[in-house]
């Protein structure tokens, strides 16, 4: 079986929808989501969904990195709680001064 070719994939715009506290990317109608929850100056990072048609593109990758991004030009601290995000910051250590885990 072939593989669909997500063509958009690659130039796919990130949208950050502060109304719905997450970051989007839409690919032909299908909404890949990193949600959060905003607090005291600290962004939570809470879930991380793609659909699963288009896993494996990197859209989890890009819409992390925005949110991090995000978080560090508006000097935020960044609780993680999604599970996938922990990988992510994990294996970039330029996001973990300004990152936690800890909720305290």
């Amino acid at each position: 079986m072939v593989e669909p070719e997500h063509r958009n994939v690659k130039n796919a715009a990130i949208v950050h929808n502060a109304t719905k506290q997450r970051f989007e990317i839409d690919i032909d109608g299908q909404l890949s989501v990193l949600e959060y929850t905003f607090k005291n100056h600290r962004l939570f990072l809470t879930h991380t969904e793609v659909p699963s048609a288009l896993e494996g593109e990197g859209l989890g990758t890009k819409l992390a990195h925005a949110a991090l991004e995000y978080a560090r030009q508006n000097e935020l601290t960044v609780v993680v709680i999604c599970p996938f995000v922990q990988e992510y910051v994990s294996s970039h250590p330029e996001y973990q001064s300004f990152v936690t885990s800890s909720v305290a």
